[in-house]
């Protein structure tokens, strides 16, 4: 169950090429002008819809409008309608973020934000880190958009708020809570190409002072080949299945007006068949996960102005691999977590928000022996002032983390915004931001340097926000991002490859969102070109696109609703100085309602069959069609 931080009411450049500059001005011109003309036309109709309520961006609640960073949400109705089967498909379309992955469903996930790496990049499940602390990075193709309700992803340098890997931003997971709805049941099938099953339900609500939700679903799949074996033959020919269940659960109570305590959790079990380029045709791999977060918390009034929120909470990331059905590998990775966070209202329309984190991590890995598993622990203090003075906007941030085995890290941030109109804001702001080692890159034997010091990074970025009650929100934010000390493997004299603090890089580019209904019509668009610079090699970072835009369309027609996604990328380095090509892929989704309870749906997946890579050697989805029937009480 969220805290009361979390429980407000959420209503449901670098050169290009012609064919890239002409769809960025024809969405980023056509956004504008659009918004503009429809803010006019609709200028005496009442208001239809309120601007979603986000936390992520300043740990406090406040309209998406507010936000000085450049913050997304997708809504429940966003993933009711997309009808995405993981967390790569439901968040590839939103600016900024580029994914790799090694083969179909349940494969190896790696987020890159803004041209950060995946280790850069924050990932939060109701508040609670689930970041592996081997590798630093998360199970993210193991998070099914079942238990979901909506995702809010921050762009940018936020280490001022949250610490280590918020370099790229924070992308941050809520589950599903049932707050503020009469209690109700659902349950959808689902059938498709690769011979895919499907199976969800879901019963939660209110019921006086104490709000519930409880949801489970199960997918399996046959999958397809991981690895194009035209470019790696030594790999296993067959289909790699692959199985996935979850639960997640939420609990509140309100005993007074003021104060409100709950439980939540979730977890998630999968089991994968993967593919190796260097086996044997005939070696069969897996690789079995568990990923689970449970927490406890308590919100309040201290007084009228003061509210204060308490969580304790636990995360582990397990991961067994076999090889012809022998065990050849094991990370149990735990992170121990304590919240106190306070926000005390100085007057109306200034802020000033300060509390404490701990973290304790801790790794069990079979690699490391019986003698030896890393931990650490981590004290954090963190203060912040949100204000506003006329037509000034400020946001101020700053955060000292104490690693036991580095020491201290020093954050800040600096926003500042102008309403030049009602509807019109520049935005602005400076921050700094670090990552600390993962126990891998430490301690792992005959690789591990435990000499490392921590990632650093600035960044500055400048925008324009158009937003209206009718039109929508567009946000244009021009951004540059240097890193130093980032850590790369280096090949020492002797031979021996180790991780060294020896590269810089540089990321500035121009990104750009837009969400919106216009004349019945829900439109969004997202632009981002980039130039993600190796400073050391002089070259593109790999897999990162310079250029990748997407656009999706919905309209309701009586009982039908009827969707469509089109998404392109630039070509992108990968490892062994090889290029992956550009593409451009398009996505088609329907649904009916039969009736008030029941509904069907249906999807197709890159229909004109675009034969891509995400990462080499590794095969991505073809055209696939899948079917849904639901049912809602």
């Amino acid at each position: 169950m969220r805290s009361s931080l979390y429980r407000l009411n959420r209503p449901a450049l670098p050169p290009a090429r012609s064919s890239f500059a002409i769809v960025f001005a024809t969405l980023a011109t056509s956004a504008l002008t659009s918004a503009h003309a429809y803010a006019q036309s609709a200028s005496e109709q009442p208001a239809t819809q309120l601007a979603p309520v986000v936390v992520t961006s300043t740990r406090t609640a406040q309209p998406i409008t507010d936000a000085l960073a450049h913050t997304t949400v997708v809504t429940r109705d966003d993933i009711i309608n997309s009808q995405a089967p993981d967390l790569r498909t439901l968040l590839r379309s939103q600016a900024g973020v580029e994914f790799a992955t090694n083969g179909g469903m349940g494969a190896n996930t790696s987020l890159y934000l803004r041209g950060a790496n995946s280790n850069q990049v924050l990932i939060l499940i109701d508040g609670v880190r689930v970041s592996s602390s081997s590798t630093g990075t998360a199970q993210l193709a193991n998070i099914l958009p079942d238990q979901i309700d909506h995702i809010e992803v921050v762009r940018g340098n936020v280490s001022a708020l949250y610490g280590s890997d918020a370099i790229g931003g924070v992308v941050q997971i809520f589950t599903k809570s049932g707050a503020g709805q009469a209690p109700a049941a659902n349950a959808q099938v689902e059938y498709g190409s690769n011979n895919t099953r499907q199976g969800a339900v879901g019963y939660g609500g209110q019921v006086g002072d104490t709000s519930f939700n409880l949801a489970g679903s199960a997918f399996k799949t046959d999958g397809f080949s991981a690895i194009n074996t035209r470019q790696a033959p030594r790999a296993n020919p067959n289909d790699n299945p692959y199985e996935n269940q979850s639960v997640s659960g939420q609990v509140k109570h309100r005993f007074t007006p003021d104060w409100d305590a709950g439980l939540s959790g979730y977890y998630s079990k999968s089991k994968l068949s993967f593919d190796s380029a260097s086996g044997r045709p005939t070696d069969d791999n897996r690789t079995n996960s568990e990923l689970y977060t449970a927490q406890a918390f308590v919100n309040g009034k201290l007084t009228p102005d003061w509210a204060t929120h308490f969580r304790l909470a636990q995360s582990e990331d397990r991961s067994d691999t076999f090889l012809n059905g022998v065990q050849n590998g094991a990370f149990y990775t735990r992170n121990r977590q304590f919240n106190w966070q306070n926000e005390y209202a100085l007057a109306a329309a200034h802020t000033l928000m300060f509390g404490t984190d701990y973290l304790q991590q801790a790794l069990d890995a079979s690699a490391y022996g019986s003698s030896f598993s890393p931990s650490r622990n981590v004290f954090s203090v963190f203060g912040g002032y949100d204000g506003r003075i006329g037509r000034h906007q400020l946001q101020f941030n700053a955060r000292n983390d104490h690693y036991s085995d580095f020491g201290n890290q020093a954050s800040f941030r600096v926003g500042y915004g102008f309403q030049l109109t009602e509807a019109l804001k520049l935005i602005a702001s400076v921050s700094n931001a670090f990552r600390a080692p993962t126990f891998n890159e430490l301690y792992y034997p005959g690789f591990g340097n435990p000499n490392l010091r921590p990632e650093r990074a600035k960044s500055a970025e400048a925008g324009l926000q158009y937003s209206t009650a009718n039109a929508g929100l567009v946000r244009v934010t021009a951004f540059e991002t240097r890193y130093d000390n980032l850590i790369v493997n280096t090949t020492l004299p002797g031979g021996l490859l180790a991780p060294l603090n020896v590269n810089k890089a540089k990321v500035q580019g121009v990104e750009a969102s837009w969400r919106a209904t216009l004349w019945g019509t829900d439109v969004g668009a997202s632009v981002t070109f980039q130039n993600p610079v190796d400073e050391q090699a002089n070259a593109q970072l790999l897999r990162r696109a310079r250029r990748h835009v997407a656009l999706d369309l919905g309209r309701n027609f009586g009982n039908w609703r009827f969707g469509g996604e089109w998404l392109l990328s630039s070509a992108r380095l990968d490892t062994g100085s090889r290029t992956l090509g550009g593409y451009g892929i398009v996505n088609l989704n329907a649904r009916y309602n039969i009736n008030k309870q029941w509904f069907v749906a249906a999807r197709v997946e890159n229909l004109f069959d675009k034969n891509y890579q995400l990462a080499y050697p590794y095969n991505t989805q073809g055209r696939a069609g899948f079917i849904t029937l639901g049912w809602r009480q």
